[in-house]
């Protein structure tokens, strides 16, 4: 259905206006539709009439085989109102039922008519306004719906970061707490690598040679040490005048016992007292450390940083550090100490030995005691009233200051013994009885050679001592393994017998502990027979010519491996023709 409208005046338009919009009703089109199509179409009428002119309207529905169709409406102007500039105007608009039921006739000009238009107008802006507050409150909901996932996603996002920044955190700390760790462990493996190093030696000097070794360049740029000696005492009000010149911090540690930090800024260290920089070096901080003993401050440790100050847990390792190096420097002091006491005593017991004519003697002691030259074993000889020579090698269960002196007791008693006269067997159960009565829990063993004046005759006795080896002028070597008697010191009442031989020139007897001959793994004989083939290995004169060399050439393989670990003594007495 077709329908056309001729429009020259408003009214014309307006009548045009309201029979669009009545057919566009009856044919189903939506209300939001049907007010956009009247509005266009107001619109467009507007601009034609301005233009002026006459313009035709037309409006055309079809259907389709479904029912559906559509609306088609034309604005173009009139023929012979100079259409070439007027451009024409058209819409397409759905609508559900393309046949109205009514012709759409225009409307009256009564203003009943035209009322009811205007109303119907209305009706259909307020269906647009219903569905635009509709949209509105869709919009609303789904404004307030997206601020809610903004907020949401704000407040995650506000979590995530709070979780990134404790992450990161807890990262940060696990790192300061692997870093301590590892200077915690760095700075304990220093020390127990350090320890060692200053208690491998039992020379003073040597640990102080260390230290700065140890220190310099990790802990400390450089390393002063301090050490008091008899003249220099740090309790004196001025420093003795031929000792170097000390910062006033080295002498206030010294005076306190207390670490002290001398610089131009607090240091903050655990346990040390700040003081201001030194005079003697101003432009560096220095740290100064007492090293404390159990009796009396050694000296003091004198230390600059490596860099501009020290942390304070190296400080600490450093004062433990300087602790142990104190008491290291006191064991070697007093080692020292005690090894000069022991040298002086055995150079006391061990007198030189006599040279009677038609005799040679030599001997050496080897202390078992590694740095202590001193220990239980014993060599002596001397003359008897009647011209005999006694020589003895004897040897007291243990080592060190103990055993000797217990050595240097039997050898007095034997010396006040001897005086009476008596073969070696007297002697030595002589020994036996004094040692039982004497220390119950201490044993020894001793071999006695006694060498007659007046003829070439040897007597012998031993008390469970390794027998004696003798070699003769033609270089054979004899062990004599006569049986010998029990040690003594023993809970046994013993007679110890005497044995005698009888000797040509040219002779030579060794006297022995058991620490030449004896290793742990082979026992003793392989050593015995050791040393009668050394021995044995001298020529007819090599032994009359230089007894002290002869000494030191048997002793040289006896002692070449490293299995010894007792003290070793030997005595060679050679006979000359």
């Amino acid at each position: 259905m077709t329908r056309t409208w001729q429009i020259g005046t408003v009214t014309d338009a307006a009548r045009a206006r309201i029979a669009v919009a009545r057919l566009a009703a009856e044919c189903g089109v939506p209300t939001v539709e049907r007010a956009r199509l009247a509005a266009a179409l107001s619109g467009r009428l507007r601009q034609c009439l301005t233009k002026g002119g006459t313009w035709v309207l037309t409006l055309d529905t079809s259907g389709s085989a479904a029912g559906e169709g559509t609306l088609h409406l034309a604005l173009t102007s009139s023929p012979g109102a100079g259409a070439a500039d007027r451009a024409p105007w058209a819409v397409t608009v759905p609508c559900p039922e393309p046949d109205p039921a009514s012709d759409g006739a225009e409307p009256r000009e009564d203003p009943a008519d035209l009322s009811e238009a205007l109303l119907g107008a209305d009706e259909d802006t307020a269906g647009v306004l219903d569905k635009l507050a509709e949209q509105e409150r869709l919009v609303a909901f789904h404004r307030e719906e997206l601020h809610q996932t903004n907020q949401g996603v704000l407040a995650l996002h506000a979590e995530l970061d709070a979780a990134g920044r404790a992450q990161r955190e807890a990262f940060a700390a696990e790192r300061r707490a692997r870093n301590e760790a590892e200077d915690a462990r760095r700075r304990l493996t220093f020390l127990a690598d350090a320890s060692p190093v200053l208690n491998a030696s039992l020379n003073h000097d040597e640990i102080v040679r260390r230290l700065p070794e140890l220190l310099v360049p990790r802990y400390a740029r450089s390393v002063d040490m301090w050490l008091f000696d008899d003249e220099d005492d740090p309790h004196r009000p001025t420093p003795h005048p031929a000792a170097a010149p000390h910062p006033a911090a080295a002498v206030r540690a010294a005076r306190t016992g207390r670490p002290q930090y001398a610089a131009d800024h607090p240091g903050g260290l655990p346990g040390v007292d700040d003081q201001p920089p030194s005079a003697l070096a101003p432009d560096r901080p220095l740290l100064c450390i007492p090293l404390l003993t159990r009796r009396a401050p050694l000296g003091v440790l004198t230390l600059s940083p490596p860099g501009e100050r020290w942390d304070p847990d190296d400080a600490v390792m450093l004062i433990e550090l300087t602790r142990r190096a104190g008491i290291a420097i006191d064991n070697a002091r007093r080692f020292e100490h005690n090894r000069d006491i022991a040298e002086t005593l055995q150079r006391a017991l061990l007198t030189d030995l006599p040279a009677p004519p038609g005799l040679s003697l030599a001997a050496r002691y080897l202390p078992a005691t590694h740095g202590l030259n001193i220990g239980g074993d014993w060599y002596d000889a001397f003359r008897q009233r009647d011209g005999s020579l006694i020589t003895v090698v004897g040897d007291v269960t243990g080592h060190g200051l103990h055993a000797a002196v217990m050595m240097s007791q039997l050898r007095t008693a034997l010396r006040a013994y001897a005086v009476d006269g008596g073969g070696p067997g007297r002697l030595l159960t002589r020994l036996h009885e004094f040692l039982h009565h004497l220390q119950p829990d201490l044993y020894a063993t001793a071999v006695i050679a006694r060498f007659h004046p007046d003829e070439p005759t040897l007597t012998w006795a031993a008390a469970g001592h390794p027998p004696p080896v003798l070699r003769l002028p033609d270089g054979r070597v004899r062990t004599l393994d006569a049986k010998p008697g029990a040690m003594l010191g023993i809970p046994l009442k013993q007679e110890i017998a005497d044995h005698t031989e009888r000797l040509e020139p040219g002779s030579t007897l060794a006297l022995y502990t058991d620490g030449l001959v004896e290793r742990r793994a082979r026992g003793i004989d392989p050593g015995i027979e050791r040393l009668a083939a050394a021995l044995g290995s001298f020529g007819p004169a090599e032994l009359g010519a230089d007894l002290e060399g002869s000494a030191d050439r048997i002793l040289h393989p006896l002692l070449s491996d490293s299995e010894r670990d007792d003290d070793v003594c030997l005595l060679l007495c050679h006979l000359h023709g």
